[in-house]
C-alpha cells in the first residue's frame, strides 16, 4: 500500500519526540524516548483513546522486548508502566477525528499482539491478547487503521511488527549455499540480512579461535537453547527459518567461528556473493 508520510520532528532530533502522519488517515503517531516522557505525554493527542507501545531491552535475555496495550487515555495508562523497567521508548496511535471507542481500541489491541508475536522480532510482554468483536464495517475500518500503524512502525524506528521475510515464492536462482566439512546450509538474502533454511546444517565442532573471539560460540548456544538449532549425528540442524543480520554471522554459526559471510556463500553458478557484486557492478 503507498503512501506519503509526513513527519515532524518537534525538536528538530530525529531521535527525540515526533509525529507522524499519512494522507488521507485519520490516525497520527507520537513517538520519543522514556528520557522525553514528560514531553511526549504532555502533547494534546496523549489526552486521546489509542494503542501504545513501549519497547526496549530486556535485561535478563538481551533481546528486544515490547509491551502493546490500549488506553482510553494514554497520559493515564502510561503512568501505570513507570515500574516497567526495560522500556526505553513509547509511541502512541491515536485519531485526530476522535472516533476511536473503547470496543475499537481494543479490538486494535489485540490484532497488534497478535501481529507480534506472528512476527516474533521482540518479546512480547503481554501475557493476553484482549481483543474485542465489533460490526463487520468498523471491524474493516479498523483493519485499514491497523494497517497503517504497520506501515508508520518502522519509520518510528521499532520493527515489531514486520514479518520475517517471506521467502517461498522467490526464485531457485536467488538461492545460496554454505558448505563446509561435508555440511551444507540453504539460505536466500532479505533486506534485513539472511534467512537459513529449515534443515540447514551447522558443523558440530567450533574452530579453536572461538577461544578469542566467541562471539559464534555464544550465538550458537543460544540457537541451541532455543530450539533454532538441535544436535544431530551429522551437525546442528535448523529446526525452523531463522535470519540473520548479515551473511557473516550465519557463516560463522555454519563454520562455528569466525567466517567472511561474502565468500562463504555462493550461488548455484558457485559465483560467492563478493563475485556476483562484483559481477554485477561491471
Amino acid at each position: 500500500m503507498t503512501a506519503t508520510v509526513r513527519i515532524y520532528l518537534a525538536l528538530g532530533d530525529p531521535a527525540s519526540t515526533r509525529t507522524a502522519e499519512i494522507s488521507n488517515w485519520t490516525g497520527k503517531a507520537v513517538a520519543g524516548p522514556r528520557s522525553e516522557l514528560d514531553r511526549v505525554l504532555a502533547r494534546e493527542e496523549a489526552s486521546k483513546p489509542g494503542v501504545y507501545f513501549l519497547a526496549g531491552i530486556n535485561p535478563e535475555t538481551g533481546k528486544d522486548r515490547v509491551y502493546i496495550g490500549e488506553a482510553e487515555s494514554i497520559r493515564n495508562r502510561i503512568r501505570s508502566h513507570l515500574d516497567k523497567e526495560f522500556w526505553t521508548s513509547i509511541i502512541y496511535f491515536v485519531s485526530k477525528d476522535e472516533n476511536l471507542t473503547k470496543a475499537h481500541i481494543k479490538y486494535l489491541e489485540g490484532k497488534l499482539i497478535d501481529l507480534a508475536r506472528e512476527a516474533a522480532r521482540f518479546e512480547v510482554e503481554n501475557t493476553n491478547s484482549s481483543g474485542a468483536r465489533l460490526p463487520e464495517s468498523d471491524a474493516a475500518d479498523m483493519d485499514v487503521f491497523l494497517s497503517r500503524i504497520v506501515q508508520l512502525l518502522p519509520i518510528l524506528g521499532q520493527d515489531s511488527l514486520r514479518p520475517r521475510a517471506a521467502i517461498a515464492t522467490e526464485e531457485k536462482s536467488s538461492l545460496l549455499y554454505c558448505e563446509i566439512k561435508g555440511v551444507r546450509a540453504t539460505g536466500r538474502l532479505t533486506s534485513d540480512g539472511i534467512v537459513v533454511f529449515k534443515d540447514s546444517l551447522a558443523v558440530l565442532e567450533e574452530r579453536p579461535s572461538t577461544a578469542r573471539y566467541p562471539q559464534p560460540s555464544i550465538l550458537r548456544a543460544r540457537l541451541l537453547d532455543e530450539g533454532v538449532l538441535a544436535r544431530t549425528k551429522d551437525g546442528f540442524k535448523f529446526m525452523r527459518d531463522y535470519e540473520f543480520s548479515s551473511p557473516s554471522t550465519a557463516a560463522s554459526v555454519i563454520h562455528g567461528g569466525h567466517a567472511n559471510g561474502l565468500t562463504a556463500w555462493k550461488y548455484s553458478d558457485g559465483l560467492s556473493l563478493k563475485q556476483k557484486e562484483a559481477k554485477e557492478l561491471g
